[in-house]
């Protein structure tokens, strides 16, 4: 990543703990930790790559990341066994689910090691570990039977379109559609699910392909959940005018397709839930930008080399990596990702409108990019 991201170093391996932030080991009887806002910490993302095959245009924009971008060195990434002792700490803190991202996470060599490691993990509830990962499923078709004897439990796919002028229109590549489809059936087949597939729906570009996607998806099994356009990282040209807010996606659906709206699977779920009125499947909507969810947010990412950040919006991360490799011991991670945590206030989403006018980056200086710390 290049050096326009703000880091924050928090400490270095052999700095004293600070006195605002206690031992983690000996917090009396809590079980987990909570930041500002009372929010404690369920979920992990843990980005593996930052490159990606495909260059879609609210993520990687190709004139950004063009041949010449300087992506991290192999050196700089977490290797897998730093991110297997990180990941140890965040369930002591109590992450029950890590989901593992990019850029595309199928890039990354050997990328079935890691998901075994992970799966061997269990919560402080002595429940195993849910590991998903999200995909663009251009090489799905060839790993989704290693990836489910690996361990992995989920899949979620991308896909913005059906229709090949779409589908290059919102990822920038000669990819087949037909290759993500192939990759998606091949998940569904073996077992990753429920496998979901997200759309992220741009006014004007793909808004066409909604009802497309609602008929193609319904009675397949599979959870198609219809995305507005986030303004994450600052390269993507985002405009409020480009937003289709969900309210409206869902009227498009309800006109061709009755649906009626269920309960979420747990607290925090950021995806709207609705079923079709016939039985014949389930959508959803993650509506970050017009109903923020920032008040339930559980989750934390880790990027590609070692930064613990705490909101997709973000500007500057936590370094893990540097204390990491300079001997640092498990207790003294554990102290800095909590202390961390706990000086947590982010809700970016619910001030994006509290700002007439307001424009990315505004208010948090240039965000970080998605495909650093993943979507």
């Amino acid at each position: 990543m290049t050096e326009t991201s703000k880091i924050i170093p928090i400490a270095s391996a052999t700095a004293q703990k600070s006195a605002a932030v206690q031992d983690y080991a000996v917090r009396g009887n809590r079980q987990f930790v909570a930041d500002i806002l009372q929010r404690p910490m369920r979920d992990l993302r843990i980005s593996v790559t930052d490159r990606c095959n495909l260059r879609c245009t609210y993520c990687m924009p190709r004139e950004v990341f063009d041949e010449n971008h300087p992506f991290l060195p192999r050196a700089e990434l977490l290797n897998f066994e730093e991110i297997e002792r990180l990941a140890k700490l965040f369930i002591q803190m109590g992450v029950q689910k890590i989901r593992l991202t990019g850029g595309e996470p199928l890039l990354r060599r050997g990328i079935e090691r890691i998901i075994e490691s992970l799966a061997r993990l269990n919560t402080r509830e002595g429940k195993p570990v849910e590991v998903a990962l999200t995909t663009n499923a251009v090489l799905l078709s060839q790993k989704a039977q290693s990836l489910k004897d690996a361990g992995l439990a989920r899949i979620t796919a991308s896909l913005d379109g059906l229709s090949e002028e779409t589908f290059r229109r919102m990822s920038d590549s000669d990819v087949p559609v037909k290759t993500v489809l192939d990759g998606i059936a091949a998940a569904q087949r073996v077992g990753l699910a429920p496998v979901k597939v997200n759309m992220v729906v741009k006014r004007g570009v793909n808004d066409h392909e909604i009802i497309p996607m609602a008929g193609h998806f319904r009675n397949s099994g599979i959870v198609l959940r219809f995305i507005e356009f986030m303004d994450v990282g600052s390269t993507n040209g985002w405009r409020m005018d480009d937003v289709v807010p969900a309210r409206e996606i869902l009227e498009q659906i309800n006109s061709r397709y009755p649906i009626r709206q269920v309960d979420p699977n747990y607290t925090g779920e950021v995806a709207e839930r609705w079923h079709y009125a016939d039985g014949s499947g389930e959508v959803g909507v993650i509506a970050s930008v017009t109903q923020a969810f920032c008040h339930e947010c559980t989750r934390a990412r880790l990027s590609t080399d070692g930064k613990l950040y705490t909101c997709l919006f973000a500007s500057g991360g936590a370094d893990l990596r540097g204390p990491l490799r300079t001997g640092a011991t498990d207790q003294m991670l554990a102290n800095l990702i909590a202390g961390h945590w706990e000086r947590r206030f982010d809700r970016y989403s619910q001030l994006r409108h509290a700002a007439t006018g307001m424009q990315p980056g505004e208010r948090s200086g240039e965000k970080i990019e998605m495909s650093y710390i993943g979507g």
